[in-house]
């Protein structure tokens, strides 16, 4: 695994500023939980499968058992990227890819076979992550998956060629799930979405109705990223295609996702053709994306996110608004025995991490601060090891009791916002945070 040596020549002068804002003892402790989570990478995170498609890989989970999933592989990464650590950014995603069915379809988890459940749209972004950090290396795209030497995956369709090629059909895949031709695709469900049980907003399996808000900004952030890929393979006229559907895609959001009187975005159905007006921490994704026009993100900020009564809590964001008739904190048992993910409530890393990054794309500096350092004290100070999502009204650790995974990320917000530093960026140049700012490599 590459290691990357301390840098201070590279420090930037803010860390000081971070260092003495936290103090000594929080600066001690912060090293100590990093190196932490770093050792339970190594040891409990980097799995091998049986039967895997692309012979000697391994793979990053953030989870105790073996199942690798979509979205949390995007963000396990990001804590890896303030690293410079970059390999398991290719190897879950090659092995993702070498799987697709004909049509472009990728399950969104690599040993659970749900139904129709396609890999949320984050593919393309971590393939630019990756190769941020890889020196620009994009050539590995034009080449294709090799079946796994035991037979067990073989490599479904040879016809969808190399893995750009297999990343377009992916990306088609998506816009199929659009009943109504509008443009704007549906969730499987709230499950599919990550957003585990928030039924009323995303539906049930299998319900294919909600345009999700979440979704659609996802899709522009992805065609994003499809458009730096292809810019890099040097296909300019594929390049145009991906930035002419992001705007498009875009355009229809603020055209149907709006409303004006609530100051926000909500999904929509697509067979009621009506706004499914369910606040949720999944309403402010267009933050991320950039798709809000800075009027509308004034709004949706100061009226919605901040608001102490909906999910500025005290350890915010709230992952649906206290004022939900279905809103609640902590965990339930599930019938199987196990306790479920809630997203009525809590605070999740995911959705944390994005809103943070949007409201520091729009300039709300002061609120992305104060959320990062209301995060920092939760996981440093209140928790002695990270959970999977918290409490937002109390900050207690909920979910998975060994847990390496997204939640690492509240470690390294607060420094971002002192350093600039963007980990999700599509664009600008990669800057190993932790060695460079903290001394510590992974």
């Amino acid at each position: 695994m590459p290691q990357n040596p301390p840098n201070f020549t590279r420090r930037s002068p803010a860390t000081a500023d971070f260092l003495k804002a936290i103090g000594p003892e929080k600066h001690a402790l912060l090293l100590e939980r990093l190196a932490k989570t770093n050792a339970d990478i190594k040891l409990k995170g980097l799995k091998t499968i049986r039967g895997q498609a692309n012979a000697g890989g391994t793979f990053l989970t953030g989870y105790p058992y073996t199942e690798f999933y979509d979205w949390d592989l995007y963000f396990e990464n990001l804590y890896n990227a303030a690293y410079g650590v970059f390999p398991y950014c290719f190897t879950n995603l090659k092995e993702f890819l070498a799987r697709q069915t004909a049509d472009g379809y990728i399950n969104r988890s690599l040993n659970k076979q749900r139904d129709r459940q396609h890999f949320k749209p984050f593919l393309a972004q971590l393939v630019v992550l990756g190769c941020r950090q890889d020196k620009d290396n994009y050539a590995w795209l034009t080449t294709a998956p090799v079946a796994g030497e035991d037979g067990i995956a073989k490599v479904t369709v040879p016809a969808n060629g190399s893995y750009y090629e297999r990343l377009k059909k992916y990306i088609d895949k998506w816009f199929s799930y659009d009943g109504d031709g509008n443009g704007l695709p549906t969730w499987n469900s709230a499950d599919e979405a990550g957003t585990d049980n928030q039924w009323s907003r995303a539906g049930a399996l299998g319900a294919f109705e909600i345009e999700g808000v979440d979704l659609a900004s996802y899709l522009v952030r992805e065609l994003g990223a499809m458009t730096v890929i292809a810019g890099q393979l040097h296909k300019p006229e594929d390049a145009k295609k991906f930035a002419d559907h992001s705007e498009a895609v875009s355009k229809l959001v603020n055209d149907l996702c709006w409303d004006d009187k609530e100051s926000m975005y909500f999904d929509r159905n697509e067979k009621t053709k009506a706004l499914v007006h369910v606040k949720s921490a999944t309403n402010f994704m267009p933050l991320f994306a950039g798709i809000a026009p800075p009027d509308r993100a004034k709004r949706t900020v100061n009226e919605r996110l901040l608001n102490e009564k909906e999910f500025w809590l005290a350890y915010p964001v709230a992952s649906y608004a206290k004022t939900e008739p279905d809103y609640y904190q902590g965990t339930h048992r599930l019938a199987s025995g196990a306790n479920e993910c809630n997203w009525r409530g809590p605070t999740w890393a995911p959705t944390n991490y994005m809103i943070f990054q949007g409201l520091q794309h729009y300039g709300f500096t002061d609120p992305a601060r104060e959320l990062a350092s209301r995060l920092f004290d939760m996981v440093l100070v209140k928790n002695p090891t990270l959970r999977e999502y918290y409490n937002a009204e109390t900050g207690e650790g909920l979910g998975q009791t060994q847990f390496w995974g997204f939640t690492a990320l509240y470690y390294l917000m607060l420094l971002e916002t002192y350093t600039g530093n963007d980990l999700a960026s599509l664009k600008e140049p990669f800057h190993p945070l932790v060695p460079d700012e903290l001394g510590l490599a992974f």
